[in-house]
């Protein structure tokens, strides 16, 4: 039978639609195969296995002499499970034993055990003890598959809070947070390593796991010595409370030849394996009285590195900016030459009148060494004014003012001055004797560094070196020299002019007998009209070889004795001087000055208790330092660990033997 006319068109159309679709379709396995196969092979892939992460250790943080360990990352577990591998029977029996074992919420932990995944976290940073716990329970109850139990790691401190805002500290995820931590984090963290087991659709385990191990972090050498650590916190943390400072404090110890930090303590500071704690008894007492943002603020205050983050007026201290200036364009030639100067009680610039500070009874003729001795303001504004402003801009580029130090510490802030193009003659004359301006601590111990190295800029650094966690190679980190700010003889005045500042001048209180300390005090207004102090002090010793530059920062002292920096921070420069220099080993320049000191061998205090050892030293006329002391000790019960020296050792009498507590 012959097909009709329409009926051809019918078929004629359907053919074409069956070939448009099976064109349609074959497109699309094309694309799908060659434009989606490899991402939808990975995703099957990923589909069809199981992974669990290994969590690296973290490098250890040792001190320069690579005796103290910092910062360490001990091994602790973790606590996961498969819910496809825990048969239903078992699932609110094992999450029973989770949420008791490890102390969570029993309605979390089945949630989470109940679920259709193959990957599931339960506990982090668990301790051996407990860990062990679990699998005892999981041997008595039979049950092999589906709990995991992974290596994992814990960052500890052993000294608490020595070097706290120079170390910094780690969150849960191991990531550094803050100083050495956050800044070396890439150096530190290493490498996860991964467990991986193919699974299928279910998730059931398909063979054995395959183990891809963690490489640890490389370890790093800080410039810190901790024994030079302890002694700069401890002072600073007695001057803080004996003086009422009621805004803390900051010191910075540098070593002068190659830019080493070694020491940079701040106070308040803060218990490093405790960080969102208070630390202090003050605030221990008031903290559940806090608002969320009080508490926060108080914790940020306690983190924040004083030395490098926060900007103050120098004061007088600065004067050693402007006479190294001075004698290096040729405007002062002679240190000593008598009546050079003539302080008459104050000075006109512009039409304003600067005081000096003894302006009722003036210093009268004076070189620039009775000058600076006398910290005396006009003489320093008229050598401002014969400078001029751009020359005096470019000492302060050249001396590291103008920029941030660059180093290695997160959080640096920079000076703030005015632009060159707005300053006066009134401006340049405060600026000349060390107002209406602020600089970082960190700049000011970098510059007095500079001259007393010999006029040559050294950035500062805290790390030295560094380990590969893998290969153990130690790399050296490089000393970065500037270009030569004052000639070596310009650096020589001004280190001589320092010494007589604390010889005879206003840095007397920072004497040491038998060492020749070079230093300069400073005192000014925290801001315009605000009734708040800075009192600083800054040195260098030996001066005939300088190996320490240190840097105090008193803020707002309130105490009895008041807040001028001579009888505050300078007290402060001689104790830290008298037991750093000895530390060091430094020759001391007038042995005939000191009384002749007996030999005493040091008896054994490992073992005793802190008020046993006091009593054992003090008959044997020695002192004690604790090395790593916290707040509210107990004496009575609290045991020595270590002690340097060691027993049997001979020292001379009064010497200091240097105590590591048990923790």
């Amino acid at each position: 039978m012959p097909i009709s006319l329409s009926n051809k068109k019918k078929m004629r159309n359907g053919l074409f639609m069956v070939l448009v679709i099976f064109t349609l379709l074959t497109t699309r396995l094309c694309y799908i195969q060659f434009v989606w196969g490899t991402e939808l092979s990975e995703k099957a892939g990923t589909q069809q296995s199981q992974s669990r992460t290994i969590t690296a250790k973290r490098g250890t943080i040792y001190d320069s002499t690579g005796k103290y360990i910092l910062a360490e990352s001990s091994s602790v577990e973790a606590i996961s499970v498969n819910p496809t591998l825990i048969y239903e029977k078992d699932k609110e029996k094992v999450a029973r034993a989770l949420s008791e074992i490890f102390e969570l919420d029993y309605d979390k932990v089945l949630k989470k055990v109940s679920k259709r995944s193959s990957i599931e976290t339960i506990a982090k940073k668990i301790d051996k003890e407990h860990a062990d716990k679990l699998r005892v329970w999981m041997e008595e109850n039979n049950i092999s598959t589906g709990i995991n139990i992974d290596e994992d790691s814990k960052r500890y401190y052993p000294y608490g809070s020595v070097a706290a805002q120079i170390i910094g500290f780690c969150g849960s995820d191991n990531q550094g947070l803050d100083g050495i931590e956050a800044k070396y984090d890439t150096d530190l963290k290493g490498k996860n390593g991964k467990i991986n087991r193919q699974t299928n659709a279910a998730g059931a385990s398909l063979g054995d796991e395959n183990y891809v191990a963690a490489i640890d972090g490389n370890n790093l050498f800080l410039t810190i010595d901790f024994t030079i650590q302890s002694i700069v916190e401890k002072y600073l943390k007695e001057a803080c409370i004996d003086n009422v400072c009621t805004d803390g404090g900051s010191i910075i110890a540098m070593n002068p030849r190659n830019g080493d930090i070694l020491a940079m303590a701040n106070y308040p500071s803060y218990d490093l394996n405790t960080p969102y704690e208070p630390y202090t008894d003050e605030q221990k007492a008031t903290w559940n009285t806090l608002e969320s943002a009080e508490k926060t603020a108080t914790l940020q205050r306690m983190w924040r590195n004083k030395a490098i983050s926060d900007t103050y007026e120098p004061g007088s201290v600065f004067k050693t900016v402007t006479s190294s200036a001075a004698l290096e364009e040729g405007i002062v030639t002679n240190i000593d030459q008598q009546g050079q100067f003539c302080c008459t009680g104050s000075i006109e610039v512009s039409g304003t009148r600067i005081k000096c500070w003894r302006y009722y009874r003036p210093h009268g003729p004076e070189s620039l060494r009775l000058a600076l001795m006398n910290s005396c303001n006009p003489v320093f504004i008229g050598l401002g004014q014969k400078l001029g402003v751009h020359t005096y801009y470019s000492y302060l580029e050249k001396f590291g003012f103008l920029r941030k130090t660059g180093i290695d510490l997160p959080g640096e802030a920079g000076s703030i001055f005015l632009k060159e193009e707005k300053v006066g003659p009134v401006e340049l004359g405060t600026i000349a004797f060390g107002q209406r301006f602020e600089v970082t601590p960190i700049q000011m111990v970098t510059m007095v560094s500079t001259i007393a190295n010999g006029g040559t800029y050294i950035q500062p650094r805290v790390v030295k070196a560094t380990i590969n966690g893998k290969t153990g190679e130690r790399k050296e980190i490089e000393v970065i020299k500037k270009d030569r700010v004052i000639s070596e003889e310009t650096a020589q005045n001004v280190l001589s002019m320092m010494e007589s500042v604390v010889a005879d001048g206003t840095g007397r209180n920072s004497q040491v007998k038998g060492y020749r300390i070079g230093g300069k005090t400073g005192t000014s207004e925290d801001g315009v009209n605000t009734g708040k102090y800075v009192t600083s002090f800054i040195g260098v010793a030996p001066i005939s070889d300088p190996s320490v530059a240190v840097l105090i920062t008193l803020y707002n002292p309130t105490g009895e004795g008041g807040h001028q920096g001579g009888g505050v921070a300078a007290p402060i420069g001689s104790q830290i001087f008298g037991e750093v220099l000895p530390y060091l080993e430094v020759v001391k320049d007038n042995e005939e000055e000191e009384q002749v000191k007996n030999d005493v061998q040091v008896p054994n205090i490992e073992g005793k208790s802190i008020k046993e050892a006091e009593s054992i030293l003090k008959e044997n006329n020695l002192k004690l330092v604790i090395n790593n002391e916290q707040e509210g000790i107990d004496k009575e019960n609290t045991i020595i660990k270590e002690q340097t020296p060691k027993a049997g050792v001979k020292v001379k009498e009064e010497a200091n033997i240097y105590l590591e507590l048990t923790n």
